[in-house]
């Protein structure tokens, strides 16, 4: 039987949260950077423990007037910092509530450049294994960062994308480009049966790409998240593909 882990982007104050958990098998909840705050990472991570649901941390740049999607140049030690303090507030409200922390996945513009910046794939790894070195690390797919973090002994779950178009050197097409997003949930689910069962995907240039597909990752934010959630499950209800978070 095929396993796959369906993710989400929550706690972003997208108003989805409620009706995306049940349907996801781990969360990435924002802790205070592009979006989030104290109050929100309580909520969130007590409707993952009310689902089931493995709780992540998903820290991102602290520019939320551009939702963390901006690009912006940091040095190595003040990025790990800010990186570090980030996981460690979410780490303390799942505690507090008596859950621990499973995975980090980095979020908008630092997933980007920590997924072909070697500098910044370094800084984000460094800063989780000095939060907990067994958490598990959500990485783009085939990116070098997939081999760095191995290299530094992080367990690394390759992620991919349901709503994100793909160049031909497995990036993502950046969301400036007009085809960058997938809106309908036919694209959607022909895309995800295309890397969950045939290991490819299919490139802005028609090439096709293999990929290697842990974790499928849904937008929170997106106005189509809920639907694709939906579309998603019962898709992989017919193919007998079975939910469960790495």
């Amino acid at each position: 039987m095929v396993i796959l882990d369906l993710n989400c982007d929550l706690g972003e104050g997208c108003g989805q949260d409620e009706a995306l958990m049940p349907l996801i098998s781990s969360a990435n909840i924002a802790c205070g950077g592009h979006a989030g705050d104290h109050a929100s990472m309580v909520e969130t991570v007590a409707l993952a423990l009310h689902h089931g649901v493995a709780i992540g941390a998903h820290p991102g740049y602290r520019d939320p007037a551009h939702f963390g999607r901006r690009e912006l140049r940091m040095d190595s030690p003040t990025l790990k910092r800010e990186i570090q303090q980030q996981i460690e507030a979410l780490r303390e409200v799942a505690e507090a509530q008596g859950a621990q922390l499973h995975h980090v996945k980095a979020h908008g513009a630092l997933y980007n450049q920590s997924a072909r910046e070697p500098e910044y794939a370094q800084a984000l790894i460094e800063a989780v294994l000095a939060v907990e070195p067994r958490l598990k690390l959500y990485a783009l797919a085939g990116s070098p960062l997939v081999a760095h973090a191995r290299q530094a002994d992080l367990e690394v779950v390759e992620e991919v994308f349901a709503d994100r178009r793909y160049r031909p050197d497995g990036a993502l097409v950046p969301r400036v480009c007009a085809d960058a997003l997938i809106e309908q949930a036919d694209q959607a689910i022909a895309q995800v049966r295309q890397m969950v069962l045939r290991r490819q995907v299919v490139a802005s240039d028609g090439s096709l790409v293999p990929i290697q597909a842990d974790t499928l990752c849904l937008h929170g934010d997106g106005a189509q998240a809920l639907p694709f959630a939906q579309n998603i499950r019962e898709w992989m209800q017919h193919q007998r593909v079975e939910l469960r978070a790495p």
